[in-house]
Parts: C-alpha cells; sequence; structure tokens
C-alpha cells in the first residue's frame, strides 16, 4: 500500500466490519443516504473492512448500493450453504478477550485455530459468494483499501489497486472470520477477516479533513476514532436486529430496510460534514 498523499486526502469514509446483516445495513444506509443527496461513494478515499469491504467495493466501483437490497446475491447453487462453527468462533473469542495476549500474539493464536479450518470447497464457494456480492473483477480507479491478516504470521495487511491481487479474493479474505467463513489463500498463505487488524481500521483514514465512519458493531466494540469523525452507528432497535444474526433472506431485507429508513435523520447530520472542501470557500 501507497501511503504517499493520504495526509492531504479531503473526504474519507470507512466502512467496518458487521457480519452478514451489517452488510445490508451498512448497504440500506448509503443507499438511503444517496437518495437523500448524500453520496458517500464520493470519498477519495474508501477503507472497507469485512462487511465494509463488500459494501465499499460495490461503491467504489460506481455501482448503486440498492442492488444489495435482496439476499439473493449471497446465493451460491453450485453446493450446500457452508455453515458456522460455533466452537471456533467461540475459541477466537476466547483468545480476544485475553487480556494477557498483545494484539500480535492474539492474531497469530487466531491464525493458528483459522488453518485447521481450510476448506477448499468452502473457499470456493465464499468467493463466488463475494464475487455475485460486489459485481466487480477489477479495482476501482477511486482508492479503495482492503485491511487482511496474514493467517500464519498474524501480521497485518492493507491491499489496493497497486498490490496485485484479485478484488474478490481481497473481499472474501478481509471478510473471512474464523469460524465462519475459511482462510483465503492469496499468494500461496492464507489470510483472515480485516477486523483483526483493527477493528473499524480507522487509522487508514490519515489526517484526512472529513472523516466518515460507518460501523455496524459500534455498539459491541467502541474504539479510538479520528479526530472530529462523524460516526455512523445502528439504533438501538436495529441493534438487536443485528446482534440476533439470523441468516434467513428476511432478516436481510428488514436489516437493508433498517439502514435505509435511518439515512434520512443521518442525512442531516451529514451534509455539512459530507461537502467537498471546495463547497467550503
Amino acid at each position: 500500500m501507497d501511503t504517499d498523499g493520504m495526509h492531504d486526502l479531503d473526504r474519507v469514509l470507512v466502512l467496518g466490519p458487521g457480519g452478514r446483516l451489517g452488510t445490508a445495513w451498512t448497504a440500506g444506509l448509503t443507499a438511503g443516504l444517496r437518495s437523500f443527496g448524500v453520496d458517500l461513494g464520493e470519498a477519495d478515499l474508501i477503507v472497507g473492512t469485512s462487511a465494509g469491504a463488500i459494501v465499499g467495493a460495490v461503491i467504489a466501483t460506481g455501482q448503486d448500493p440498492a442492488r444489495l437490497a435482496t439476499v439473493r446475491r449471497f446465493a451460491n447453487a453450485s453446493s450446500a450453504p457452508h455453515r458456522p462453527d460455533p466452537a471456533v468462533t467461540g475459541a477466537v473469542f476466547a483468545v480476544l478477550s485475553d487480556p494477557g495476549l498483545d494484539p500480535a500474539d492474539a492474531r497469530r493464536r487466531v491464525g493458528r485455530i483459522a488453518l485447521e479450518t481450510v476448506d477448499a470447497e468452502a473457499e470456493n464457494q465464499l468467493l463466488a459468494q463475494r464475487a455475485a456480492l460486489i459485481a466487480a473483477d477489477s479495482w476501482p480507479r477511486r482508492p479503495l483499501l482492503i485491511p487482511a491478516v496474514d493467517a500464519e504470521s498474524g501480521e497485518p495487511i492493507v491491499w489496493d489497486a497497486t498490490a496485485g491481487v484479485p478484488l474478490v479474493r481481497a473481499v472474501a479474505a478481509s471478510s473471512a472470520f474464523p469460524g465462519i467463513e475459511p482462510p483465503v489463500a492469496v499468494d500461496g498463505r492464507r489470510y483472515l477477516d480485516g477486523a483483526l487488524r483493527a477493528g473499524t481500521n480507522t487509522d487508514l483514514a490519515g489526517d484526512a479533513r472529513s472523516v466518515v465512519v460507518v460501523d455496524p458493531l459500534a455498539h459491541r466494540h467502541p474504539h479510538p476514532t479520528a479526530d472530529g469523525a462523524h460516526i455512523l452507528a445502528p439504533d438501538p432497535a436495529v441493534v438487536r436486529l443485528l446482534d440476533a444474526e439470523q441468516s434467513d433472506p428476511e432478516a436481510w431485507k428488514a436489516a437493508y430496510q433498517a439502514g435505509e429508513d435511518q439515512a434520512g435523520a443521518a442525512a442531516e447530520g451529514l451534509r455539512a460534514h459530507w461537502r467537498p472542501a471546495s463547497a467550503h470557500g
């Protein structure tokens, strides 16, 4: 990742992790904001992590996030759906909640757990699902950063268009949380969910004048944010929906609609913050 110029950016959009329903809520929110005249896709840089990588890839490539209004784009008719493993996710969260581990050691331990779940069929299914969701083969011209974590070394990595990594693999790896999805192979190594690097990865916004953070999990993991960042988080009623983590199509549609419904109030507080610097002159 080339960080030159990151300190003189005008507007940066940070899209955080949030699982399946967090993806739907983020898509609904960004689509709703567009209908109210606030287009977050105009950002000079988009940072997309996990669920945010999916929506980030959609809007950075110039697509309307409203195309994610229904769950059908998760469909993969070639095989039965991959089932999450609660024992694996439980072991991962036990590691992440251990106060005696430094972050690098915790990532390595999580990586070891994840590497025991390597599954070629499940990985192919994940890639097919992500390809259907983002509907784009090439990295966009608009700058897009997608974080992930090396499963073996525990080292974080941030991919952009110059990295030579296929966009679909970058998105799949960034959204591969152990126990829910298998680690994804990139150039002979395997990678995990980008949220393991630093949650929403707001630090990648640099010193941009205006930073908007869309964080479906703000209620679970409060995190430091860039000075002056404008945070968009689910309403309390929506939190209950996202926390239920239902996998049926109706839950997806409800989460998307909840994001869309929240957009009106969010747009009111966001318009002045999101105007380009030239509009303030």
